[in-house]
C-alpha cells in the first residue's frame, strides 16, 4: 500500500471511540496502522465496559500498530457517572502522551475527545461522527442532549472528517451546519480486500453487523416468511455478529417459525461469514458508510441492501438496485428475486467492486486525515 510518507515531523496522535467493534473499529484500526507506517506514533483510547467475544483479540491486534499504547476508560453508550471522569482521564493522557492532537470517533468518542482538550488549545480535536449522533431520534433525551453537546463543542473542533456526504448534509441538517471545520473523507480498503471471494453455498443469504435495532434485522427476519427457491426448499440465513437485540431476536426467530433457516452465529471476520453465504443483505434502517457493504462489494459479493445513509455513495451506478429501508415486503422480493435470478446482481457486484477500487482506497483516506491534523497545526 503506498504509504507517500511525508518530510514533515512525526506525530503523536490519539484516537478515542467508545466500542471496540463494528465499522467505527475497523476504521480506527485501519488509520492506526497507516498513519504509523506514515511514521507518526499513535495511542487508542477505547471503552473499558464494552466487550464482545472478539475484542481481545482485535485489541491484541491493535496493539502492535499504536505505539503510544491501548488504554481503557470506562464510556457508557447512554449517559452515566462514568462520563463526568472521562474527559479528564483522557486530558491527563493527552499530557502524559505529549499529544499533539486527539482524534475522537463516534458519538460518545467525539464528545470525550473535545472536552478533553478543550482546556488546551495547543492540541487540536478532530472527529468523525460514523453516524454517532445523526443514529438517535431527534425527538429522543439522548437525541437532544447529543445534539445539545455537538453545537456547544463545534467551537472546539479544529475539524470533522464525514465519512460520507450523506453524514455531511444530515449533520448540517440536525445539529448545525460545520462551515469550513468539515470536509468528507470516505473510508477506505485495503488493496487484499479486492480479492474476489466464492461461497461454500452453506447458506443463501449472509447478514453481518452489530444487533440492534438500527441494523434492521428484525425486519429481514420478516422477510424471511413465506420465501420459497426455485426448488421448492426454503431458503438459509446466516446472521453474524453480537448486539444488545439477541435475545430479542432469538425469540421472534421461535416465534416466526424460521429456526430451521436461520442461524445465529455470533461474532466473526466479515470475509469469513461472506463466503459461508450466497448473497450478503444489509437491510438497515440507517447508515452513514458501513464498512460492511464496502468490504462485500470489494469481495464481488452480490448484495441486497436499503437505500440508507451513504450506501447508494458506495452503491454508485447500482445504487437503482436499492430497497427501501424497514420494508420488509420490498426486502422480500429483492431476496425472491435474488433466488429465481441472480444473474443480475452476479454483474451488478462485479461492476460494483471497480467503483468501489476507483473511489474508497485505505492509503487516501489516511493521507486526507493527516493533511487535515497538519493544517491544523500550521504544517501544511
Amino acid at each position: 500500500m503506498p504509504a507517500d510518507v511525508p518530510t514533515a515531523p512525526p506525530l503523536n496522535i490519539l484516537q478515542v471511540l467508545r466500542a471496540p467493534v463494528g465499522g467505527v473499529f475497523r476504521h480506527v484500526r485501519d488509520l492506526t496502522e497507516l498513519l504509523a507506517a506514515r511514521g507518526n506514533r499513535v495511542a487508542v483510547v477505547v471503552d473499558s465496559i464494552a466487550f464482545d467475544r472478539l475484542t481481545e483479540a482485535r485489541l491484541q491486534s491493535l496493539a502492535g500498530r499504536a505505539a503510544l499504547g491501548i488504554h481503557r476508560v470506562a464510556m457508557p453508550r447512554f449517559f452515566a457517572l462514568a462520563d463526568f471522569s472521562a474527559p479528564d482521564k483522557i486530558r491527563r493522557l493527552v499530557e502524559a502522551l505529549s499529544i499533539d492532537v486527539v482524534h475522537g470517533h463516534g458519538a460518545k468518542g467525539g464528545f470525550h475527545a473535545r472536552l478533553a482538550v478543550g482546556r488546551n488549545p495547543g492540541v487540536p480535536a478532530f472527529y468523525t461522527p460514523h453516524g454517532g449522533v445523526l443514529h438517535f431520534a431527534p425527538g429522543s433525551f439522548e437525541g437532544a442532549a447529543f445534539t445539545f453537546i455537538e453545537r456547544r463543542l463545534l467551537r472546539r473542533t479544529a475539524g470533522i472528517f464525514f465519512e460520507s456526504e450523506f453524514a455531511l448534509d444530515a449533520f448540517a441538517a440536525q445539529v448545525t451546519p460545520p462551515g469550513a471545520t468539515g470536509r468528507i473523507v470516505h473510508n477506505g480498503l485495503r488493496p487484499e480486500e479486492f480479492e474476489t471471494l466464492g461461497s461454500t453455498g452453506e447458506f443463501d443469504f449472509v447478514f453481518v453487523g452489530e444487533l440492534r435495532a438500527l441494523k434492521g434485522v428484525d425486519v429481514l427476519i420478516a422477510a424471511m416468511t413465506g420465501l420459497v427457491k426455485s426448488n421448492g426448499k426454503a431458503p438459509r440465513l446466516l446472521v453474524v455478529g453480537d448486539g444488545p437485540d439477541r435475545e430479542t431476536l432469538k425469540t421472534g426467530i421461535v416465534r416466526s417459525r424460521l429456526s430451521g433457516q436461520i442461524s445465529l452465529a455470533g461474532a466473526m471476520p466479515a470475509r469469513q461469514a461472506f463466503a459461508r453465504g450466497n448473497c450478503v443483505i444489509v437491510p438497515s434502517r440507517r447508515e452513514s458508510l458501513p464498512y460492511v457493504v464496502l468490504e462485500a462489494a470489494a469481495a464481488q459479493k452480490p448484495l441486497i441492501a436499503t437505500r440508507v445513509g451513504g450506501i447508494p455513495e458506495i452503491f454508485g451506478p447500482t445504487a437503482r438496485r436499492l430497497v427501501a429501508g424497514g420494508d420488509a415486503g420490498a426486502l422480500r422480493e429483492a431476496m425472491r428475486g435474488w433466488l429465481t435470478g441472480p444473474d443480475p446482481l452476479r454483474a451488478e457486484a462485479k461492476q460494483r467492486r471497480e467503483f468501489v477500487r476507483a473511489n474508497f482506497e485505505a492509503g487516501a483516506m489516511a493521507a486526507a486525515i493527516e493533511a487535515g491534523y497538519r493544517e491544523a497545526l500550521g504544517q501544511r
